[in-house]
């Protein structure tokens, strides 16, 4: 039997999670800690489980916003600690960016330091702590004098190195997802950003009967991974005890370049492929401009970045421990089609809309 405390719930990763580690065993419970705006949606995903107690916190104030009686209850009774809540919005200011992700963390690992029976945190943090790094990053690495692309980056970046420096005292797996894509099996996912303003720009040049065009650094790798992948090696890593003070790469060993990206899509949704390409300098520039950003289907100026970024992620340590549990990325290709049909769908669902 065990007890985890969950934050990032009701998110689309969260809610996955949750369902996840219920299932494992009809003994485990979640408790899923979500701040008071949030907790109409919440009650409405958990659907009145009777393992899943749905909690009113706030992981940026000490304690957890949580009432002593609670937050003692919790402390006793807790054997894992998922943390994933996080600020995601590659604009997002400095200030929110500290708060939620630096200070929610160094709560979240207070609370961890109290409960008695913790048997493992499970840490998600995300490979863009590499930052502007370039070439290949290891697993093991973290500080190494990397400037960041934007604050999301940069506080995540400081969660981490606070989540390691007390690892000797708090049993942690930290956990690094690449950019997060819907599900492999059913397409299924909750927003359509990062490579689906791809997808928009490629379904707009289609509306218009207008070429193809690639946008992004030609040779660079662009790193993509279906959510159940990421929530089964969450889910397993957190029990399996060879992952104890271990840092994972969730992400392709072997990743489309974004130009091969681009390309797949095109042809997927349009059944043809890219003709001729726009500078990436060009059209950062061009994105400070609301007309342009429509043009290329929406996408923010901040994600290019992503696009040019030549980095590969070295995934020798996921590989070796997650194999043996069964888990292994899915090849982009295998799913792709998934992946845009569900997109097509959905496009015109104002639901699927950037959130910020």
């Amino acid at each position: 039997m065990a007890t985890s405390l969950l934050t990032g719930f009701p998110g689309f990763i969260g809610r996955r999670l949750a369902r996840t580690l219920l299932d494992a065993d009809e003994s485990n419970r979640v408790v899923a800690l979500v701040e008071e705006r949030m907790r109409e949606t919440a009650e409405k995903v958990a659907g009145g489980h009777e393992r899943l107690e749905v909690l009113s916190g706030d992981i940026a104030d000490r304690r957890l916003g949580l009432s002593g009686a609670d937050y003692d209850r919790l402390a006793g009774e807790v054997t894992h600690v998922h943390h994933l809540a996080a600020i995601y919005d590659l604009a997002v200011p400095i200030e929110l960016a500290q708060r939620v992700n630096v200070d929610g963390t160094g709560n979240v690992l207070e609370f961890c330091l109290a409960a008695a029976g913790l048997e493992r945190l499970a840490y998600v943090s995300t490979a863009y702590v590499a930052g502007r790094r370039t070439g290949v990053v290891y697993e093991h690495e973290l500080v190494m004098g990397q400037a960041f692309k934007n604050h999301y980056e940069s506080t995540k970046f400081q969660a981490e190195v606070w989540v390691r420096e007390l690892m000797d005292r708090v049993p942690t797996t930290i956990l690094r997802p690449a950019i997060v894509v819907g599900d492999s099996r059913t397409g299924e996912t909750e927003k359509f950003d990062g490579p689906y303003y791809m997808l928009r720009a490629i379904a707009r040049s289609v509306a218009k009967n207008q070429p193809i065009v690639q946008f992004g650094a030609a040779g660079a790798p662009f790193n993509v991974v279906p959510v159940d992948f990421v929530v089964d090696a969450i889910a397993r890593a957190a029990t399996a005890p060879d992952t104890a003070g271990e840092t994972l790469h969730l992400v392709d060993p072997d990743p489309l370049s974004a130009h091969d990206l681009m390309e797949l899509l095109a042809h997927t949704y349009a059944g043809r492929g890219t003709k001729g390409r726009v500078p990436p300098r060009m059209i950062e520039a061009a994105l400070r401009v609301p007309a342009v950003v429509n043009a290329f289907g929406g996408t923010p100026r901040e994600s290019i970045a992503y696009l040019n970024h030549s980095v590969r992620f070295d995934t020798r340590r996921a590989v070796d421990l997650l194999t043996p549990l069964g888990l292994k990325p899915p090849v982009f290709s295998g799913y792709v089609e998934n992946m845009v049909g569900f997109f097509r769908e959905h496009e015109d669902d104002p639901a699927f809309a950037r959130k910020g």
